[in-house]
């Protein structure tokens, strides 16, 4: 799964890998959790934006919004069946830009973090959905979901599961308006090669939301 992740992206640099336009300084954030608001790159027309919108999905049709708390992630083997996403996937799709992410290996009764990066030091572009719900009085909200895949061999000794992470060549794919068949995209879907992939322990401090320093991506003992 994907449950905590770091963005700390220039402008420049968003605006060179994933085309957007006019980006605006960002505060880094290094221990970004579920149901905060995140950056999503949505296509709009002939260009891209860059929009803030809450983690966890919640659809269009749902009583209750407090369900998107348990819907950060979507698998991708289900994901155009699932009620939840199956037209999300069709027609809402968005790529979250991030600089990490964090996953937990268990050992004995201990869950150690460790911290996942491209080796290059370039972003990761991780595939989302998002949908609208609207509240009574029609006040939209936004929400989104990432979608995971099964763990390359640098994540499987962690985690059985990782992000979806697209490669900028697919960038455009993934945002196509004129794709609306979820067929058309399970190429997308293979683990990321895990030679382009870092990983090392960090300090248990990220189990707190409230900690968002960048101490939180320092390896553990250095």
């Amino acid at each position: 799964m994907c449950g905590r992740f770091v963005m700390e992206l220039t402008p420049e640099l968003l605006a060179t890998v994933f085309g957007i336009l006019n980006a605006p300084p960002l505060v880094p954030q290094y221990n970004i959790a579920p149901t905060q608001m995140v950056l999503v790159v949505r296509q709009v027309s002939d260009h891209r934006t860059l929009d803030l919108m809450k983690w966890g999905l919640v659809p269009s049709w749902a009583k209750d919004p407090a369900r998107g708390s348990q819907m950060i992630n979507a698998r991708c083997e289900t994901v155009a069946d699932k009620p939840s996403f199956r037209h999300a996937i069709k027609y809402r799709r968005g790529i979250v830009p991030a600089s990490g992410y964090f996953e937990w290996k268990h050992v004995g009764k201990a869950k150690i973090p460790y911290y996942f990066r491209m080796k290059d030091g370039t972003p990761l572009g991780l595939a989302a959905i998002w949908e609208e719900w609207k509240a009574p009085d029609d006040t939209p909200l936004h929400t989104l979901s990432i979608l995971t895949t099964a763990a390359n061999r640098i994540v499987a000794p962690i985690h059985d599961r990782m992000p979806v992470i697209l490669h900028p060549d697919e960038y455009s794919t993934w945002l196509s308006k004129h794709i609306t068949n979820p067929g058309e995209l399970q190429a997308l879907y293979h683990p990321f090669p895990a030679e382009l992939l870092d990983s090392y322990p960090v300090s248990d401090k990220i189990n707190s939301p409230r900690n968002n320093g960048r101490e939180n991506i320092k390896r553990s003992g250095d």
